[in-house]
């Protein structure tokens, strides 16, 4: 069975929270959450590495187990989408699933991002949800704002199903932040590199010939996606209780069976 219950340690001490998180509207009907944070990169930097999903986004909130499996096409109509790998043992002849977790239906590149989708448990409810992921050049880098409208009928009960979906993206920008952060930093010289070049006491340093730059090191292959699982709602409503931190939200009359 998948691992998919790690949320709670998976920031712990980790990578910084972002600016601000907060349920800002909740009613019978529905709620706004909102998640803010400031990156030192360019608006155009933020938004290759925001419509990279699957290099940052947490493996524990996937139906399939891995961040890896997700996709995101940032034109209007696009998917934010997860292929589901085949189960272990399938036939080479079978077909894969997948979700479409969100569909795009607002693009201004570098600018703003919205998309519409349930996500998570929330798309087995009679939901809409509207996800509008905006960017603004500031002194110092970028300044990133996700609001998420969510209203309709559910069977989660308002008051503890909105702080969960709050946690789960503020969970999110945080690991967007993060990713950033390492993909612009600049890289650090060797410790060995540094010492060789250090001049000896009581002798001036020797004049160096000029070095070709040095290639950039391969990436690290992504791993290995796990194999499909049928338990997907159940898996993904423990994500989200994870992030919660309490006992599963409790729901209004009796859930179907899947």
């Amino acid at each position: 069975m998948r691992n998919t219950v790690l949320v709670g340690a998976l920031l712990a001490g980790a990578i910084a929270t972002p600016a601000s998180a907060e349920v800002t509207a909740q009613s019978d009907v529905g709620f706004v959450v909102r998640e803010v944070a400031d990156v030192a990169a360019t608006p155009a930097e933020t938004w290759r590495a925001m419509t990279t999903p699957g290099a940052w986004w947490s493996s524990a909130h996937t139906f399939s187990g891995s961040g890896a499996n997700l996709s995101l096409s940032p034109t209007v109509g696009g998917c934010f989408c997860e292929r589901f790998p085949p189960p272990k043992g399938a036939p080479a002849t079978q077909q894969t699933g997948g979700v479409q977790h969100m569909r795009v239906i607002y693009v201004e590149p570098n600018r703003v991002l919205r998309l519409s989708g349930a996500l998570g448990p929330l798309q087995s409810e009679a939901l809409t949800g509207t996800l509008t992921m905006a960017l603004r050049a500031t002194d110092t880098g970028t300044h990133i704002t996700w609001e998420y409208v969510v209203g309709g009928y559910m069977r989660y009960k308002v008051d503890q199903i909105a702080p969960a979906v709050d946690r789960m993206l503020a969970e999110q920008i945080s690991l967007l932040a993060a990713h950033i952060a390492k993909s612009t930093a600049p890289a650090a010289a060797p410790p060995a590199a540094a010492a060789a070049a250090a001049p000896k006491p009581g002798k001036a340093p020797a004049a160096q010939p000029a070095k070709a730059a040095a290639a950039p090191a391969s990436a690290a292959p992504a791993p290995a996606a796990p194999g499909g699982d049928d338990a997907a709602n159940d898996a993904a409503r423990a994500a989200f209780d994870a992030a919660l931190k309490k006992a599963p939200p409790k729901r209004q009359g009796t859930p179907p069976r899947h």
